[in-house]
């Protein structure tokens, strides 16, 4: 998502500072609550809200990034700037569901006294705090630093409905280990979404194929262009998360600069149409290509896969 100074980005800055002192005032009645409670589930949530807290702050830093203009020394911009705020976003994820399952196993081996009641109070207001920023974020943007912090909250939302249930469930029948089991799904639901979004970014940074994307795909819609007689040297990946580019050679046939002015703009065309890719560097070629460019294309063979 290209976020620019005005209109869409400064709504979502926004959100996300408004976000951030909500989420900052929850995390203090959290753990005030879950010490006088006993409830290490209380805490638990207090320490996804913390990175929540950190993956909102990350991502406002993200947006201002993002909304500065390409210059002479960063040619594409900030769109990566998001992109690193997703990636420590998530590892802090990990690092806090590994917290709690070690906090949860010592929970095990010690039950302490839980009060039920302080649990359902705090976490049915963190349902509705979570749920409306969730909502908010969800309409603020779909890129992936955005989704990272939408992540975030929607765990916390369902959670701290777990707490509600598991309060209830301490109250009918004075378990208390059911406390740690709490704590333990939501560390697995913090360590799930966590991986998730650095699988992502990591896809990302080291400039692979976009999510959704197959080259054969788009190659086989490149070659049905009238004027294409074949592609090589075929890259497809992502500048931002939502700013996809393309690099590749197209052989034609040795024509006037007029015709091939067309093919050009149906290339286009196709990309931006059927793939979202709207960044393209074509080069298009009549000859073989020099070994010197790092691409090789047997003589004779305009559709056999050229070599690296």
């Amino acid at each position: 998502m290209h976020m620019h100074a005005h209109g869409g980005g400064e709504r979502t800055s926004r959100i996300l500072r408004v976000s951030l002192v909500v989420t900052a005032a929850y995390i203090v009645l959290l753990v005030v609550a879950g010490i006088r409670a006993h409830s290490l589930a209380l805490l638990s949530e207090a320490g996804h809200n913390l990175s929540d807290f950190f993956a909102l702050l990350l991502s406002l830093t993200a947006v201002y990034l993002q909304s500065r203009p390409p210059s002479s020394t960063k040619t594409y911009g900030y769109h990566r700037a998001g992109v690193l705020a997703a990636l420590v976003n998530a590892v802090s994820l990990v690092a806090v569901s590994g917290f709690i399952f070690y906090e949860a196993f010592h929970r095990f081996q010690n039950p302490q006294p839980v009060h039920a009641g302080v649990m359902m109070s705090v976490a049915a207001a963190g349902v509705a705090m979570n749920g409306v920023i969730a909502l908010l974020l969800y309409r603020a943007g779909r890129d992936v630093n955005i989704r990272s912090a939408l992540l975030h909250e929607i765990g916390d939302t369902l959670s701290t409905g777990a707490v509600i249930l598991g309060g209830w469930a301490i109250l009918a029948t004075g378990q208390y280990w059911i406390d740690s089991v709490l704590s333990v799904a939501i560390g697995v639901l913090i360590l799930w979404s966590g991986f998730g979004i650095v699988r992502e970014t990591l896809n990302i940074l080291l400039e692979g194929t976009p999510r959704g994307i197959k080259l054969e795909q788009v190659e086989a819609a490149m070659r049905r262009v009238d004027g294409v007689n074949d592609v090589h040297d075929l890259h497809v990946w992502n500048i931002g998360s939502e700013t996809r580019a393309l690099s590749c050679h197209i052989s034609i046939a040795d024509i006037p600069p007029s015709v091939s002015e067309r093919i050009l703009r149906d290339l286009k065309e196709c990309l931006h149409h059927e793939f979202h890719i709207s960044h393209t560097t074509i080069q298009f070629e009549n000859v073989e290509c020099e070994v010197a460019h790092g691409c090789v294309i047997p003589v004779g063979t305009g559709a056999e896969k050229h070599k690296h």
